[in-house]
């Protein structure tokens, strides 16, 4: 029972509220078979967590944690099952992380340097994805699964 309740705490504390040392606002569209949202949110991040907060009409909408795990409203779950679930199981386990962070997504193939950021084209039978990160915005679209995540900044 005690082992029990060990890692029964371990398990809540991955969804515990974190003391974020970056914070942005930003203008945030998401577009998946499960996930529509255009409007602000806030970036909050640290080494090894990060949160998406999303608000529409001044009201919180949807708040994403990621760690080693992802949580949403629905509870938490590993990297792969919310990709599976809310993305596409296709994609890499650290893919939203990274597009949130500005980061190279599939260990940085096919990227191409930019002044201020760079261009990554994936194809593979499973993907189609255009990635561009820049000063200005942050800009993934995947034409084959149907998804698209554009982080630009406030102004």
């Amino acid at each position: 029972m005690k082992y029990f309740l060990v890692v029964f705490v371990l398990f809540l504390s991955a969804c515990s509220i974190k003391n974020y040392e970056h914070t942005s606002a930003k203008i945030v569209i998401i577009k998946s078979p499960k996930i529509k949202f255009s409007d602000i949110g806030y970036v909050r991040h640290t080494k090894d967590a990060i949160e998406l907060e999303l608000f529409v009409a001044g009201h919180v909408y949807k708040r994403i944690h990621i760690n080693h795990l992802i949580c949403v409203d629905n509870g938490c779950m590993s990297k792969s099952s919310f990709n599976q679930e809310y993305l596409s199981g296709a994609y890499p386990s650290s893919l939203l992380q990274n597009i949130i962070l500005a980061k190279e997504i599939y260990n940085g193939k096919n990227s191409l340097k930019q002044d201020d950021g760079f261009i990554q084209r994936i194809k593979t039978s499973d993907v189609t994805i255009k990635y561009i990160v820049n000063s200005r915005e942050i800009y993934f679209k995947d034409m084959q699964n149907h998804i698209l995540i554009k982080i630009k900044e406030v102004n």
